[in-house]
């Protein structure tokens, strides 16, 4: 059963960071770990909805990606609930909008758990953006932990600094340098998309959650085209903000009606930047 959205409003608290120290830690080391972006009485319905998620999409992955996507949820905000009303927070969406201003869209919304004592397709060294533009960000990553991440359940490494280099490191250079997303559950692991990372190897009996978002500029296409695959679902109590986020306020017109639509009923109604 969902949450209220008032609940969910009052329950979240305004990241620890400041604006401009997270913006320099993104341009200078590629990443930023802030606490307590989530609290404590949202993480285990949480953890409930993925598992939920988990287990409704386990056949498919099965049928497509044996074993090494165990665990992955292509589309989060499709299960509704707290997957879905957690997109309008402000201590979850600000710190994107510091780097990419506030019509920032998201690219992709997926799980990051790790299956006990196992792992999966993240492990490999990799980045989450295609593109490199010197000087300019065009995606940014976050990792929302929903459980404690240790050495011991296959918590994230990354390489500090990475994001601005087009060719992998080896994995020599790259574990000889790498850090770990070494945090308790409610933190949330922004970063560049370009930063080299992997997920690690979960050497414990329960599963590692956490899920990811891919945020990316408003004139950018996602991978998923979120409002069409989303058609069919309620949204009539989902925030603006969340929205906006899921890039239901910049759709492309598609056709002469919508184009001269008064402003209020335009699928492109955000601001422009």
């Amino acid at each position: 059963m969902p949450l209220a959205d008032s609940r969910l409003a009052t329950a979240m608290t305004a990241p620890s960071t400041g604006k401009e120290a997270f913006v320099r830690a993104i341009g200078s080391q590629g990443y930023s770990i802030l606490p307590d972006v989530v609290p404590r009485a949202l993480l285990a319905p949480l953890r409930a909805e993925l598992e939920a998620a988990i287990s409704a999409e386990r056949d498919l992955m099965q049928r497509r990606h044996p074993a090494a996507h165990d665990g992955m949820v292509l589309l989060c905000s499709l299960y509704g609930g707290l997957l879905l009303n957690v997109l309008g927070e402000e201590s979850l969406m600000a710190p994107f909008e510091w780097v990419l201003g506030e019509g920032c869209i998201i690219y992709a919304y997926t799980s990051s758990s790790m299956p006990p004592e196992g792992a999966n397709y993240s492990t490999r060294v990799h980045v989450d953006c295609p593109r490199i533009i010197p000087g300019y960000v065009t995606n940014v990553g976050a990792t929302i932990l929903l459980d404690d991440f240790t050495e011991q359940n296959g918590a994230t490494w990354f390489l500090p600094g990475s994001q601005t280099r087009a060719q992998a490191p080896t994995e020599e250079e790259f574990y000889g340098a790498a850090k770990r997303v070494i945090a308790p559950a409610g933190s949330v692991f922004y970063f560049d998309a370009r930063l080299w990372h992997a997920g690690g190897r979960n050497r414990t009996d329960r599963w590692r959650h956490a899920l990811t978002i891919n945020m990316c500029r408003p004139y950018m296409k996602q991978r998923i085209d979120i409002p069409r695959a989303m058609a069919h679902m309620d949204l009539s109590r989902t925030s603006e903000r969340a929205l906006q986020k899921m890039g239901f306020l910049c759709q492309v017109p598609a056709n002469y009606d919508e184009y001269y639509a008064p402003p209020e009923e335009r699928k492109y109604r955000q601001k422009v930047e």
